[in-house]
């Protein structure tokens, strides 16, 4: 491993290092890494245009197959901007909560869109005009995980109101697929506010093995090919419990 670059921002401990060898494939990577190795994007230097991670390839088709004509995206967790990066002429606009991150971004994985507001994903989106957006991605992590005002109902609910009639929302989640209490959680509470709701993970080795989640809600039906969906496959989540937003005393 090369380190290129380490710093802590007010929010997380950042690095950017090259590596010989990612989860097992060997070849010429650059790494963003936050703290307890939560890797928030990679970039092949062989293939700088290549999308090494399933999740956001999932994520791409699930988009363009549902919405193929779509103008207008808004995109909470921005990583190196892969998926910004994909959609470069389409109206994307993402928030991120890190400035960091965002100059990281630019200059060690090539990031030239001025697309990005910096602040918090909900606050953004809450300024944005009714019915705005043809799709909303959330790809929001913390080392704790995806943070709990982004998966409110109050959230969910603010999200159906900033897309139109035929659009969705889409996050990638981490989690225990189907036996993840949280996920279920999730599940419930996006199902109260879109009537289609559709969940994907990788296969997984054991019950406890922790790995991506895509979910996704949409007020008309969900499709999808099965061949692109980069090995994510459908699962059926358990029964959950509605997330509200915490109570400030």
């Amino acid at each position: 491993m090369n380190l290129l670059f380490k710093t802590s921002s007010p929010n997380h401990e950042i690095s950017v290092y090259d590596t010989t060898e990612l989860y097992g494939e060997k070849g010429s990577f650059r790494v963003l890494e936050f703290s307890n190795r939560a890797i928030q994007g990679a970039m092949d230097l062989n293939d700088p245009t290549r999308i090494l991670f399933e999740y956001p390839r999932a994520m791409i088709h699930v988009i363009d197959y549902n919405i193929p004509d779509f103008e207008n995206a808004f995109i909470i967790g921005h990583g190196i901007g892969t998926i910004a990066g994909y959609f470069s002429e389409k109206r994307c606009k993402v928030a991120e909560l890190d400035q960091t991150v965002v100059e990281l971004s630019q200059r060690f994985f090539g990031y030239r869109r001025d697309n990005v507001s910096i602040g918090d994903g909900r606050q953004l989106l809450a300024n944005e005009e009714r019915h705005a957006y043809d799709a909303i991605v959330l790809d929001a992590f913390t080392e704790k995980g995806t943070p709990m005002h982004l998966v409110s109902k109050p959230f969910f609910e603010m999200c159906r109101d900033k897309l139109d009639s035929s659009g969705l929302i889409i996050m990638n989640l981490f989690g225990k697929g189907e036996n993840d209490q949280l996920v279920n959680a999730i599940h419930a509470t996006l199902s109260e506010e879109f009537t289609y709701v559709k969940a994907f993970s990788l296969p997984s080795g054991g019950v406890a093995d922790m790995q991506n989640i895509i979910l996704i809600g949409r007020n008309e039906p969900i499709g999808y090919q099965a061949r692109h969906m980069a090995g994510f496959t459908e699962i059926e989540l358990g029964q959950g419990y509605v997330i509200w937003d915490k109570v400030e005393k």
